[in-house]
């Protein structure tokens, strides 16, 4: 077995409910999404359950599991079981004043290997009834994995610049807005240097958004692949110091005599 059969056992082990759907939604789909938009609640979520089933859950996974076998190919790191790829459409109220049970969209985030569910730079699929967000980047980094992708830049600035103006991702994606940039270099950072307006982000990425309607055509998945595939370079370089400080070895408590 080759390397990429190795990586699709581990990653795929378990019978998936998507096998036999499509990797694309259905004008129901998205009027369950209209729908439920209209009525966010739970009664009338749960009275219409198996369509959620049927319309969303099912396709998304069969889509997440088509690009997921699409990415072996130029991001093998972020490969894992559709299962673990889709967020949940419950909403965590606990700390929201807002109190809506549900999202009104159906989300995956492919992480890579060794971080975090959300943390990292990663890929990122949105469908709802009024747009598919397709977007690559790091968006939700926590304290230290910001501070370590601002080291790096300090660094690597000039190969992030080239990779970000890459004709592949130009032509597909734009610019993720950087969430509100530091005013002033964070605390040990140059006030002056070549990278100081990359490092005084807190963010980093692109993103598209498309009509609804994309979510479905028959190509859906392989186009939300042709995506990832331009920015996959980008998010690479962004994971470097991440992922090499989650696989550094830990020292041994005893040393052997």
């Amino acid at each position: 077995m080759g390397m990429r059969g190795l990586i699709s056992a581990k990653k795929n082990a378990p019978a998936r409910e998507s096998v036999n759907t499509q990797p694309y939604f259905t004008p129901e789909g998205l009027r369950f999404l209209r729908g439920l938009a209209r009525n966010n609640n739970r009664d009338w979520f749960n009275g219409r359950k198996p369509i959620y089933e049927a319309e969303i859950k099912r396709p998304m996974l069969a889509v997440i599991d088509a690009v997921t076998g699409a990415m072996m190919d130029f991001a093998p790191g972020h490969v894992r079981a559709p299962e673990s790829i889709m967020m949940r459409i419950y909403r965590d109220t606990r700390f929201s004043k807002e109190k809506l049970p549900y999202k009104t969209h159906v989300a995956a985030w492919w992480v890579h290997d060794g971080l975090a569910k959300t943390s990292g730079a990663g890929f990122y699929l949105h469908v709802s009834a009024k747009q598919v967000e397709i977007a690559a980047g790091a968006f939700m980094p926590n304290a230290e994995q910001l501070l370590a992708i601002r080291r790096y830049l300090m660094e690597h600035h000039q190969e992030y610049r080239k990779l970000a103006q890459a004709r592949a991702l130009r032509r597909l994606l734009k610019d993720e807005e950087s969430g509100e940039p530091l005013s002033r270099s964070p605390k040990g950072f140059p006030a002056e240097h070549p990278a100081a307006e990359l490092y005084r982000q807190k963010r980093w990425g692109f993103s598209a958004s498309l009509e609804p309607e994309m979510a479905t055509k028959p190509e859906f998945a392989k186009m939300v692949a042709t995506y990832f595939r331009a920015a996959a370079p980008l998010v690479a370089l962004l994971n470097r110091p991440l992922v090499m400080k989650a696989e550094r070895p830990r020292r041994p408590l005893f040393l052997a005599i």
